[in-house]
Parts: C-alpha cells; sequence; structure tokens
C-alpha cells in the first residue's frame, strides 16, 4: 500500500520528516551548545532519535531559546 493513500501513514509521514531532519542537526550541532555535559558524548546520541523525532517542536523551540 502507497504512504501517500493511506491517511495515518502520511500524517506520520508529514510528522516524522522534519523530525529526523531536526533530530539529525540537534545531535550534529545543537545539543553540544545546549548541554556542556554532552560534547565529546557519542554513544548515547542514537538513543535520542527516536525521541527527538516525536517531539521535535519541543526540541527545536528549545534549542533556539537556549542557543546563545
Amino acid at each position: 500500500m502507497d504512504a501517500l493513500t493511506d491517511p495515518v501513514r502520511f500524517l506520520l509521514l508529514l510528522w516524522a520528516t522534519p523530525g529526523l531532519i531536526v533530530a539529525v542537526a540537534f545531535l550534529s550541532v545543537g545539543i553540544d551548545r545546549i548541554d556542556h555535559a554532552a560534547v565529546g558524548a557519542y554513544a548515547f546520541r542514537p538513543l535520542l532519535i527516536p525521541g527527538i523525532i516525536l517531539l521535535w517542536p519541543l526540541v527545536l523551540w528549545r534549542w533556539v531559546a537556549l542557543a546563545p
């Protein structure tokens, strides 16, 4: 079944696509600026990907609010 014909899959795809973009950007650039304890800690970053994809508006909002 095509993802665009099923409305639930389409909405999940519509939500997860910007979430994945925010996750990649945040984990590569933003987390070091927000949390100084995360500098150099690369082993736990893949564990954050599902949560960032789910809560990407909140992550983006906090990143903008806390970034210097």
